[in-house]
């Protein structure tokens, strides 16, 4: 949620009560011997695809050979191979198939030194050369004790999407009664504690994946997968993370490791940690590390807040100082240095430059009428706030820390590389749980768009500022934010952007509920951008 800084332990008791009456789902089998969590498969390239398995065998590892076909029947075999699933690795097992055909769609499976067979799961490469159009759907922040995972459930059933970006907070790491404080019914998570150690992790990835919905997604599309920062802790950076206490979970590098291990384990990912993809000549989509490996700690506007009687001289020390830090950085040197080299060369050989990553990018700002948007008995927390919020935001602080906001030589970075190399630069984002549209801007130049995603079920502003107006709040950070140009705070679902020649469209996707089963689309909201414009044109 975009707080400032401070501690969500305390906030998030705000969302979630009275929602643990609702009907249980029917989450399948997924436990036991054999292929007990479906397939998926990721990373994609022209010519190659990576997929993904758990199979428990009787005793020892267990050799699965794979399939990929053109025909569902598997009549004919275009590619495959063998890979062992171990205990050493929790049982799943993933390779990269190669040798296949530009722009293909594919059909894959495992079989089973005994026969048995996985669930059939399709997938495609990329295209190569002229590309007319290319269709992503984007999801993020799937809190599964929240709700149901409608969005998943909805875009598998579509026929036109053509990969899965799935921009992080994939699963959440607080133990159970924490976030939320009561679970709707039937989606109560494994296990019962925090995530900190390596079987915790295992654990709880076991549970999400048993989701039906999220089952449907995987084995339907490929993914494009990136950590946020609860598939390791809240808050989380290089040195630790705001929900991780040394004193009583150990070192925050033993829980990193075991958090990574477990996600390059149970995801349909290579171990690198960034990289693009090529798109024919339409795109190259970017995929960057900016949580854990050498992202900087969030600077603390609370602690520079203080209790200390002149606000207002605070928080000019605040701006004009650690806030503008050079150092501070979400990429690291060695990443800015790769980025930037390799957006001159996308934007020298294709039409649209994305960057697919976590956290806005795009300024917002608190408005000075705020506190309006809190009905009678709002809150003491919600309270203080806004009011931290109004008083930054009288003085061009934006109040989300931990997003690029916190971290503005760095964005400034990155947007004059993308101005430098002439860049058709669209950012997608998630993190935040609501939805926005933004005109980035470097120094009054207008240097790209961003399409921040909402949440499939974690709560937004609506839980957070206690049954505030929607409609009010979004209005008042539009008109005290010169970038946003749309938002909307309190409806989950998911997001798509249909790349082609000369526009990049996106579609936010809004389901009537989380609480219940639904394929219900309630709302939904289209923005875009013409080639060469790079601010939204519609």
């Amino acid at each position: 949620m975009p707080m400032i800084s401070l501690p969500r332990r305390g906030f998030l008791g705000l969302a979630s009560a009275g929602i643990a009456t609702l009907a249980a789902p029917s989450h399948g089998a997924g436990l036991g011997l054999g292929f007990t969590h479906d397939v998926a498969s990721g990373e994609p390239s022209a010519t190659s695809v990576l997929v993904w398995t758990r199979y428990v065998g009787r005793s020892g590892p267990v050799r699965l050979t794979v399939e990929v076909s053109e025909l569902p029947d598997f009549a004919r075999v275009a590619g495959g191979g063998t890979v062992a699933a171990s205990a050493e690795r929790d049982h799943t097992a993933k390779l990269v198939v190669d040798g296949l055909t530009p722009g293909r769609w594919y059909f894959y499976r495992f079989v089973a030194p005994d026969g048995n067979v996985s669930p059939t799961g399709r997938t495609r490469t990329l295209p190569v050369g002229e590309t007319a159009q290319f269709n992503l759907g984007i999801f993020s922040c799937s809190n599964l004790p929240f709700g149901f995972f409608n969005a998943y459930g909805h875009a598998a059933a579509r026929d036109d999407l053509d990969l899965a970006l799935h921009l992080g907070d994939y699963l959440y790491e607080y133990r159970r009664g924490t976030y939320p404080l009561a679970a709707v019914a039937g989606r109560q998570v494994e296990p019962a504690s925090e995530t900190v150690h390596l079987a915790d992790y295992r654990a709880r990835y076991a549970a999400y994946r048993r989701d039906p919905d999220l089952r449907a997604l995987h084995r339907r599309l490929p993914m494009i997968a990136m950590w946020d920062d609860h598939e390791s802790a809240n808050d989380s950076w290089e040195g630790g993370a705001e929900n991780h206490d040394p004193a009583t979970e150990g070192p925050w590098q033993a829980r990193k490791a075991a958090a990574v291990r477990a996600y390059r384990e149970w995801m349909p990912v290579s171990d690198s940690d960034w990289a693009e993809y090529r798109i024919g000549d339409l795109a190259v989509l970017f995929r960057p590390e900016e949580r854990l490996d050498a992202r900087t700690r969030q600077v603390d506007l609370a602690a520079a807040i203080g209790n200390g009687a002149d606000l207002a001289a605070a928080l000019k020390t605040f701006r004009d100082g650690p806030w503008q830090d050079p150092a501070h950085t979400l990429f690291g040197p060695a990443q800015e240095r790769w980025f930037a080299d390799r957006m001159r060369a996308a934007a020298r050989e294709t039409r649209w430059q994305v960057l697919a990553q976590q956290v806005n990018m795009g300024i917002t700002h608190m408005p000075p009428a705020a506190l309006d948007w809190l009905p009678p008995g709002g809150g003491d927390r919600a309270r203080d706030f806004i009011r931290a919020g109004i008083a930054a935001g009288a003085i061009g602080l934006p109040f989300n820390m931990d997003s690029w906001n916190g971290y503005p030589a760095a964005r400034s970075r990155v947007l004059r590389n993308g101005l430098d190399a002439d860049a058709n630069l669209v950012v997608l984002s998630g993190d935040s749980h609501n939805a926005w549209a933004f005109d980035l801007a470097e120094q009054g130049v207008a240097a790209g768009v961003e399409f921040g995603g909402h949440s499939v079920t974690s709560p937004g502003f609506e839980a957070e500022l206690g049954g505030a107006d929607p409609l009010a709040v979004a209005r008042g950070l539009v008109g005290a934010s010169p970038e946003l140009k749309w938002a909307e705070t309190s409806r989950r679902g998911y997001m798509t952007v249909r790349l082609t020649q000369d526009r990049a469209d996106a579609e936010w996707l809004f389901l009537d509920t989380v609480l219940k089963p639904s394929r219900t689309i309630a709302a939904r909201h289209a923005a875009g951008v013409a080639r060469g414009a790079r601010r939204l044109t519609s």
